[in-house]
């Protein structure tokens, strides 16, 4: 068996079972793949794909165990040339991180430029997307942090450090009727077209939730993952927002922030890894630069966390900050 065989497996899985895209990816053949992949099969004694003529239809069940095997044999690939580096004091690299558009546009920006500050030779990839989005895409992407909230069943096989708290806010053109009332009712906000993210199609919405433990339906106008676009449509008048409250900045003036603090709890957002990762020293200091509360003993405990709820528990919610603009 050899590495190139694994990579050609899961080139071949990542795009879909279609050999010709997975080797112009490769830059090689399509036969090349063809013949590695029967070799590979031939070897363990076992069909890794349904064929159809030349076509792979699908892949077998004992394929699906054998490609997230070799995912992870390659992930440990990758740990062993970063151990190199790391042994070698290269500071060269790169640092691949998914995270959400919330995230990456009201957290990261600040985050990471005081990181290329400290690491300019440090090549950053950011990956954007919903939960269910970055689920999918650290399956088959070589993924070093998620930067994430909530949704924790998407994620039980990363190790995640909570890093800060935040809450939902309501968000209202100045001169709307809730921006005088200080602390809204649910059944205040249920007068009103109300815009927010687009729910996951994982597990039950926490605001739904909310809304319904106050006996409560709320009428959902607009959703979208983008707070500036939801922001736009909330200065339209096409209804109220229930954002995070770090998405509304200085700029934001033509808009109030109403606590709601009493209506919802707080959010934590965590940053994740793979179990078994290897952290080099410029990961350290990008989770330093991210939640400077956490000492690097603290992190090098969660590595060897041998469960999430081990982790959860060593770290109180009290010792949590939360952020603020």
């Amino acid at each position: 068996m050899k590495l190139q065989q694994l990579r050609y497996l899961v080139a071949v899985a990542d795009a879909g079972l279609n050999v010709t895209a997975a080797a112009q990816l490769l830059h090689t053949s399509q036969p090349g793949i063809s013949k590695q992949l029967r070799l590979l099969e031939d070897e363990l004694g076992l069909k890794l794909f349904v064929r159809k003529s030349r076509a792979l239809v699908r892949t077998t069940p004992a394929g699906e165990k054998v490609i997230a095997r070799a995912r992870v044999v390659l992930r440990e690939v990758a740990n062993i040339r970063g151990l190199a580096a790391e042994i070698r004091r290269d500071e060269e690299g790169a640092l691949s991180i998914a995270t959400t558009h919330t995230q990456a546009r009201y957290v990261l920006p600040d985050v990471l430029t005081r990181f290329r500050q400290k690491y300019p030779g440090i090549r950053v990839h950011l990956h954007q997307g919903t939960s269910d989005q970055i689920a999918e895409i650290i399956e088959r992407e070589k993924i070093d942090f998620v930067v994430a909230t909530g949704v924790n069943a998407l994620f039980d096989k990363l190790i995640r450090i909570p890093v800060f708290r935040w809450r939902r806010g309501i968000v209202v053109p100045k001169g709307h009727p809730l921006a005088a009332t200080p602390k809204p009712s649910f059944a205040q906000l249920g007068h009103y077209p109300i815009i927010t993210y687009a729910f996951s199609f994982s597990g039950t919405s926490s605001l739904l939730e909310q809304f319904a433990n106050a006996g409560v339906i709320p009428n959902i106008a607009l959703t979208a993952w983008d707070s500036d676009v939801l922001k736009e449509y909330i200065r339209s008048g096409f209804g109220i927002g229930i954002l995070a409250d770090i998405s509304i900045k200085e700029e934001d003036d033509d808009l109030k922030l109403i606590d709601a603090s009493h209506l919802f709890p707080p959010h934590t957002t965590w940053v994740g890894f793979h179990r078994g990762a290897l952290l080099r020293s410029y990961m350290y200091e990008f989770i330093h630069l991210l939640a400077p509360h956490l000492t690097k003993r603290q992190v090098q405990f969660a590595e060897r966390s041998e469960s999430q709820e081990t982790l959860d528990k060593s770290i109180a919610d009290a010792s949590i900050p939360f952020r603020r603009l």
